[in-house]
């Protein structure tokens, strides 16, 4: 029987332990399961490293819950050796959304049983961190700063009251100032640049299609740049993002690569939810098929 490591982030988003306790009651009969709780970096490393020689691990959380597992297979050189499931419990749960996985925590459960797997590729930024969505400079990542006390009480509702506060606050910035190359190719410089997005997966923020186009499979990172300028055509943006069309804007640059690479003004990032400090040097670099996972 597969043996497999089931971990709950006890901070995460929406999870409760009742709905936890049934998850690994449903996948008893088809797996080995055990299940722990972590608080940190340390216990999560600590619980991966006491159970080498597991099959799977399945992720009972949201998009940060999923990042920090998959951080912590990385850094440990075992992404390789499991299969990664993902039953979505945290505020947003963008990236199960990119693999259509459903929302009802027991259906995301079968999902497991039935054995159907892919591989997924996987971004490293410049420190070796990981991003498995998306990471986004700008406009998206003070949204998601501005989201942070509003979060965890009003889930997905506190990323628009961070949108809001943003953009109002945008109204009046001066964009930066960025050199971007993708594959050596160094885009026409234009300003301001409002923001800057890279990633494996469609949605942030609980829901925004920020990346329509992204396929985590197809080994290749989705890249979106605005140079939005005028206050108007700034708020038109951000509508268009809401629906997942900006990618057709004129004032909106949308391509794919497999390395990016953005210097200029200290922006902070945003990588899965998880904000950096301000930095003036952005890189990214795609690994294909780096890891696999339970998938519908």
């Amino acid at each position: 029987m597969t043996s497999l490591l089931a971990i709950a982030n006890a901070d995460a988003g929406t999870s409760s332990d009742e709905v936890v306790k049934e998850v690994v009651a449903a996948l008893r009969d088809d797996f080995d399961v055990e299940l722990v709780t972590t608080s940190g970096p340390d216990d999560l490393a600590a619980a991966l490293a006491d159970r080498a020689d597991v099959d799977a691990v399945l992720v009972l959380g949201g998009d940060g819950s999923l990042h920090a597992v998959v951080a912590a297979l990385h850094h440990a050189g075992r992404l390789a050796d499991v299969t990664i499931g993902l039953v979505p419990l945290g505020t947003g749960n963008d990236f199960a959304a990119t693999l259509g996985l459903p929302d009802e925590p027991l259906r995301a459960a079968e999902v497991l049983t039935t054995g159907h797997t892919k591989a997924i590729d996987l971004i490293l930024d410049d420190k070796d961190g990981v991003v498995i969505n998306a990471a986004h400079i700008g406009i998206g990542a003070e949204a998601a700063a501005a989201a942070r006390p509003w979060k965890k009480a009003l889930g997905p509702i506190g990323y628009l009251i961070g949108a809001i506060v943003t953009g109002l606050r945008g109204l009046t910035s001066d964009g930066a100032r960025l050199t971007i190359t993708v594959d050596g190719k160094t885009l026409p410089r234009k300003e301001p640049v409002i923001q800057v997005a890279v990633g494996n997966g469609r949605f942030v923020g609980g829901g925004a299609p920020l990346l329509p186009q992204a396929d985590p499979s197809d080994g290749r990172l989705d890249v979106s740049v605005s140079y939005t300028e005028s206050p108007r055509r700034r708020i038109a943006y951000a509508f268009s993002v809401r629906r997942g069309d900006h990618h057709r804007r004129d004032d909106v640059v949308y391509l794919r690569g497999t390395e990016v690479t953005v210097r200029g003004d200290a922006l902070r990032c945003t990588s899965d939810g998880e904000l950096t400090k301000p930095s003036t040097t952005h890189i990214w670099k795609l690994q294909a098929a780096a890891l696999t996972m339970y998938v519908p």
